[in-house]
């Protein structure tokens, strides 16, 4: 039967925790009408109803939020019967490394067992979802292709289409919605960087992603992932988003979240982008530059976000981009590559700048900027006009497919 004062208990609960949500988003978040921005997960009313009486799978980590607390915790507080969490890169605390495999483990505050899908599993299987009747993703995405959080919403959106399971996203913004820009991933350099024929900056939140993944018959076996997307409330594209919480050990400051789409493509250069600083992806710079820039820093071992960074325990010139203005990204609403081609003009080692075999902390930077022809490109002194015009007409189309998934504005 049903018990009066529990129903009373969760009613009271979901108006006290709205209005905490509500007083803590319209400190950091509203659009020009002055309306408060409100994502999927604050809108507890939208979709708590869903959960009623079934056990509940959670894909989540550290910016998973409802108001201060962690949507786990928030739920189980309104007696959400969550069975399982799984966690992405970075793990469900997201204090993993970049590219660290994570290992399946049992949460402490809560007894929950949680599952990593950055290890041995990239999905979870039959066997994880048997006790899951329907499924939560909820997590900050930045909206670059090489951004893996895209990938686990697939891998995720594969096993629930398979397993038949439904999959709810409490959407949130995209704080660099308002950039679709670069080259489209060529298939032959599909990797865990780039899984999509995407752009490396795509404009979408991970809810209209979700929808471009089915629509575009992205999962395998024509899959289609049974998908309720709980809407952002006051939210488009054009509009600035501070998040709240970090997504990730390396993305620590709103300035670094903004460049990201330009300055994640040195990571497949011979430069550091600062990891191993507590400013990583807002400098540039090596040790071969030195006489060139008077600007330096040096990388070092720091447990959580770079262990073994590039150039460790040197000092490396180049550039400081702490202070640049970021609403020249957002006026020209492209990414930069002027960096790309000054610090490879100044490198005085050319053949170097791209060679991936000197460190294991460098990338593929085909495999990053999605095409074979960018490398060429940067070391013959292509003009941008040309590298921009060699993108079309794919970015181009991308853009105009696009509008068939948008949410928002």
């Amino acid at each position: 039967m049903k018990n009066p004062l529990l129903t009373l208990f969760i009613s009271i609960s979901i108006i006290m925790l709205f209005a905490c949500n509500q007083k803590h988003v319209a400190n950091k978040h509203t659009v020009s009408t002055n309306k408060i921005t409100i994502t999927g997960a604050d809108q507890i009313s939208a979709y708590l109803p869903l959960l009623k009486g079934k056990r509940v799978g959670m894909l989540v980590n550290q910016t998973s939020i409802i108001g201060k607390k962690t949507s786990v915790d928030s739920l189980l507080s309104l007696g959400v019967n969550i069975v399982k969490v799984f966690g992405p890169e970075h793990g469900f605390r997201g204090n993993a490394s970049a590219g660290a495999k994570v290992n399946n483990e049992v949460d402490q505050k809560t007894g929950i067992p949680i599952i990593s899908l950055y290890g041995k599993f990239k999905r979870p299987t039959q066997e994880h979802l048997a006790d899951v009747d329907i499924m939560i993703f909820d997590i900050q995405d930045v909206g670059a292709r090489f951004y893996t959080y895209i990938n686990t919403l697939a891998h995720v959106m594969e096993s629930c289409a398979e397993f038949n399971k439904e999959l709810i996203i409490l959407d949130r913004p995209n704080p660099n919605g308002y950039l679709v820009d670069g080259p489209i991933l060529q298939k032959e350099l599909y990797s865990g960087i780039g899984m999509f024929p995407i752009p490396i900056a795509h404009g979408l939140t991970i809810g209209e992603f979700a929808q471009m993944i089915n629509g575009e018959g992205w999962l395998p076996n024509n899959l289609q992932c049974k998908i309720r997307v709980i809407k952002i409330a006051n939210y488009n594209h054009d509009m600035s988003y501070d998040l709240p919480v970090f997504p990730s050990p390396n993305l620590n400051s709103q300035q670094s979240i903004l460049l990201y789409p330009s300055t994640c493509l040195f990571e497949g250069t011979i430069l550091s982008q600062g990891r191993g600083t507590y400013i990583p992806f807002t400098v540039l710079g090596a040790p071969a530059l030195k006489g060139k820039y008077d600007f330096s820093f040096k990388p070092v071992s720091i447990q959580g976000m770079s262990e073994t960074p590039l150039h460790q325990n040197e000092d490396c010139f180049g550039l400081d981009l702490r202070k640049y203005d970021t609403n020249i990204l957002r006026k020209s609403r492209q990414i930069n590559l002027s960096w790309m081609m000054e610090l490879y003009k100044a490198y005085p080692l050319k053949d170097k700048f791209f060679d991936k075999t000197q460190s294991k902390q460098m990338g593929d930077i085909n495999k990053l900027a999605g095409t074979e022809k960018f490398k060429q490109q940067i070391i013959d002194g292509i003009s941008e006009v040309e590298i921009r015009k060699s993108w079309e007409p794919g970015l181009t189309n991308f853009k105009t497919l696009r509008k068939k998934y948008l949410i928002y504005p």
